[in-house]
């Protein structure tokens, strides 16, 4: 796998709103490369599985509702120190505390639907990108 890479998924809202291509051309004209790219449409199985570290918690049912609402765009995104590069884009969980310019002060609506997901460490970034992608998926 790359180094220096993250993973992201611009969320239902942002897709349902036609938001995805504005977040990517911010993800672009900051310096980060596509590596590898898809919308999938997530079952409920499958949300429960990636979120399953949130099971149990008073939001994750809404979570799973939520991210399976519509189809999603996930991504592998290459930039040096890229976690936490992306993190500063993307802003904090909450859109009004994210700093303006950021993604999410930009697209988000609210705390859930902040426009878009982004590993929160590298380990994440492993475990996340290979949730959704083969290795013969990953372009390095």
């Amino acid at each position: 796998m790359c180094n220096d890479f993250t993973f992201s998924i611009i969320k239902p809202n942002a897709v349902r709103t036609g938001k995805t291509g504005p977040i990517l051309a911010m993800i672009n004209e900051n310096g980060f490369e596509i590596e590898a790219m898809r919308m999938v449409k997530l079952t409920v199985q499958q949300a429960e599985s990636f979120y399953a570290v949130h099971r149990g918690k008073s939001f994750f049912e809404g979570l799973i509702e939520f991210m399976t609402s519509g189809p999603v765009v996930v991504m592998i995104l290459r930039h040096e120190d890229a976690v936490d590069q992306f993190r500063k884009l993307i802003g904090a969980t909450d859109p009004a505390k994210a700093e303006p310019g950021t993604i999410r002060r930009t697209f988000a609506v609210s705390i859930q639907m902040n426009a878009v997901h982004g590993s929160d460490s590298p380990e994440n970034a492993v475990r996340e990108s290979n949730f959704f992608f083969s290795e013969i998926e990953k372009y390095c």
